[in-house]
């Protein structure tokens, strides 16, 4: 039993962050506030069909997959043009999509909550944290790419992001797509067998900080 529990953590450990810099975000410090015009229409997240996908690994390469789901959300348009948003994450949808042993699966993803008293700040600590945020703030274009620019909230601490994403407005709905971009968990305090924050780790037990992140999200009038 003592080598199962202990195969489950090594599991978590890989969790969460990236193996490679690609498409890495532009953080900042915040970058100002959603503003939600006069004339802006409303289109509230539909939760069922958005998501947030998830990469994480080891700096030796071994990686797991998930998702987060949504709480809700909403996207305002003008002129039909994205021009702000407001997004609770929900912290206790954390999935991990990768392994099928089933208790394999509930061990990572009780880590990555903070299941138990011992583990509960490695990574998320749900219990005290249930929720995360994202507000657009502005959407650009630059070299005929759309960009979008945003305050991402997690564990209490904000930090500016912008990352590449494809955006499509009708009438009746709107989506939102991100191309593949990374943020360093580090700056919110997700610290655990951070290579960065934690001195003399062996080689195979420092995840890297960066966790790779992909946003679908689809919101309806």
């Amino acid at each position: 039993m003592k080598k199962n529990v202990f195969a489950l953590v090594a599991l978590a450990a890989l969790s969460l962050t990236a193996c490679k810099k690609e498409n890495t975000t532009a953080e900042t410090d915040t970058v100002g506030t959603t503003t939600e015009t006069a004339n802006a229409v409303t289109y509230n997240a539909n939760v069922a069909e958005s998501k947030i996908d998830w990469i994480g690994g080891k700096v030796s390469g071994d990686q797991h997959t998930g998702t987060i789901a949504l709480k809700d959300g909403q996207v305002f348009v003008t002129n039909n043009a994205v021009t702000g948003g407001k997004f609770t994450i929900d912290m206790n949808s954390i999935v991990v999509t990768d392994i099928t042993d089933a208790e394999m699966k509930a061990g990572l993803e009780g880590h990555l909550k903070g299941a138990t008293a011992e583990n509960a700040d490695h990574f998320f600590n749900v219990s005290k944290f249930p929720t995360a945020s994202f507000e657009i703030t502005k959407v650009t274009e630059e070299n005929g790419k759309q960009m979008v620019e945003g305050n991402l909230t997690i564990k209490e601490a904000t930090h500016g992001i912008k990352f590449p994403a494809t955006i499509t407005v009708t009438d009746a709905d709107v989506t939102v797509a991100s191309d593949e971009f990374e943020i360093d968990r580090t700056k919110f305090a997700v610290n655990y067998n951070s290579g960065s924050v934690v001195k003399d780790l062996a080689g195979d037990k420092v995840i890297n900080d960066n966790i790779k992140l992909k946003i679908s999200v689809k919101a309806t009038k």
